[in-house]
């Protein structure tokens, strides 16, 4: 990964489902997908699967490629394995960013954003980064979601080096 997604972003979602992703993380989009230097054309690897979750998970080739690879790394047939090939490869999608910075949802991922199908006039997209990966989520939902965050005074820079990925 060049450059960690970082920051919180608003962006219009149009009437065609169409909505701009921002400048920095296409930028990162475009560094980490090798055929970008072929074909211009960088992509973005939306995952809407897991019942629970309220938002689509956002890669760049390089991220989705090394989530199939930790995801192979699991034994063949566990329970574990086929969930997250369920959940995080089949429920997936791959979207090619246009000319101006733009994808169209798919259907499913506006569905799993809880957009209704007929997108209102002010329908807008939150873009939340996530260091290797970006969330997106309806803007309604991702600013309730902040607002129900318990804050428990823990200083967030005292969370980091807690948690080690161990392998």
């Amino acid at each position: 990964m060049a450059e960690a997604f970082r920051g919180e972003v608003y962006q219009k979602v149009d009437a065609k489902a169409r909505v701009s992703i921002p400048a920095a993380f296409r930028r990162i989009l475009e560094a980490d997908d090798p055929a970008t230097s072929e074909n211009s054309r960088p992509r973005v690897y939306m995952v809407y699967g897991g019942k629970t979750r309220t938002f689509v998970e956002c890669y760049s080739k390089r991220g989705a490629d090394q989530l199939a690879a930790d995801i192979e790394a699991m034994d063949m047939g566990s329970p574990e394995r086929v969930r997250a090939e369920r959940d995080l490869i089949s429920r997936s999608a791959m979207v090619e960013i246009d000319s101006d910075g733009r994808i169209v949802l798919p259907l499913k991922v506006r569905e799993k954003m809880g957009f209704p199908a007929d997108l209102p006039a002010t329908a807008e997209a939150a873009f939340a980064g996530f260091t290797n990966r970006f969330r997106l989520y309806r803007r309604e939902i991702y600013e309730a979601e902040l607002a129900e965050d318990e804050d428990d005074d823990t200083d967030p820079l005292t969370l980091v080096g807690r948690h080690k990925r161990s392998g």
